[in-house]
């Protein structure tokens, strides 16, 4: 994967790249000196920074600020569009998004991305980037993401989960497997991440469930496969947790 250091921004706001990375590429942690735009076009990507872990479906994105730590890794194949970007124009500087990318703002990504290196900022392409940015500051925020904890333990834990969402084993079982007990877990867990266990691991669930929906998946399967006993219960959990039934991300 390209960094932005071979790519400087030469008094532009930003500049484009695509790309496409084959199922299971990994990017192993590093951080750039510009803020990044990251969109698949096609293919889902994770992103692991220190305190949050992302999952990004087709048709959205994740901004990363300049100098947060992080790893890419890719599901299956990944048609990837890349915006390095000036700090400058970070309007929410250190903190990490996913964001919904609108048809319009998929438009003017698949065009910056044409862009050559040092393309005319007072003509047409200027005029494109500045839009970009301007959309960009527009979006919403998706929810495709969870807290990762500081403590070494719960690190433990969260990493083995997110690895396997399946993973049934409780609060009991992880309290000892950590040397922790029950109470500390809990308070600990909630305290580091501002909710409770179960919470946070539905959560997971439900972000590898969007993944694996969007890799082909057929519902029943998905439903399995992250811990649910029925497609009936995992499709009311959710929409309950994302407005919408799990078939609006199916792909056929």
């Amino acid at each position: 994967m390209k960094h932005s250091q071979d790519y400087p921004l030469k008094a532009r706001p930003m500049i484009g790249l695509e790309d496409e990375y084959p199922a299971g590429f990994v990017d192993p942690r590093h951080c750039h000196e510009h803020a990044q735009f990251l969109y698949a076009s096609s293919g889902v990507m994770s992103v692991v920074t220190p305190h949050t872990s992302f999952v990004i479906p087709p048709q959205r994105a994740v901004w990363l600020p300049a100098g947060m730590m992080h790893e890419v890794s890719c599901r299956g194949a990944v048609s990837l569009r890349t915006l390095y970007i000036d700090p400058a124009h970070d309007t929410d500087p250190g903190s990490c998004r996913v964001l919904e990318v609108s048809d319009f703002l998929k438009a003017l990504v698949l065009e910056v991305v044409k862009f050559p290196t040092e393309y005319d900022l007072e003509g047409r392409e200027g005029r494109i980037a500045w839009l970009l940015l301007d959309e960009i500051r527009q979006m919403p925020n998706a929810p495709y993401h969870v807290p990762m904890p500081s403590d070494p333990r719960l690190v433990r834990v969260c990493q083995a989960i997110i690895a396997n969402p399946a993973d049934q084993r409780d609060i009991d079982a992880w309290s000892v497997l950590i040397g922790m007990s029950r109470r500390t877990f809990t308070r600990a867990f909630k305290q580091e991440l501002g909710m409770g266990f179960a919470l946070w691991r539905q959560q997971v669930r439900l972000m590898e469930a969007v993944s694996l929906l969007a890799a082909g998946r057929s519902i029943t399967s998905v439903a399995l496969d992250v811990g649910y006993e029925s497609p009936s219960a995992f499709t009311a959990m959710f929409h309950r947790a994302f407005g919408e039934p799990p078939s609006v991300y199916v792909v056929r």
